[in-house]
């Protein structure tokens, strides 16, 4: 695993869906909500977390 996806699956502890409040994913390029399937971009390794740049998945 790399340190990338190590840090992404320790942020994941604290994330949380911004619309919801649900549990999220880790995939490589996104991550998605549990709950209400909000799919969020993954920039430069940087969560992009706003609700209105968010994709229903």
């Amino acid at each position: 695993m790399s340190t990338r996806d190590e840090t992404m699956k320790d942020l994941l502890k604290v994330l949380a869906c911004t619309r919801c409040k649900g549990n999220l994913d880790y995939k490589k390029t996104h991550l998605v909500c549990t709950k209400c399937r909000l799919k969020y971009s993954i920039i430069d390794g940087i969560p992009d977390m706003l609700p209105e740049h968010a994709e229903k998945v």
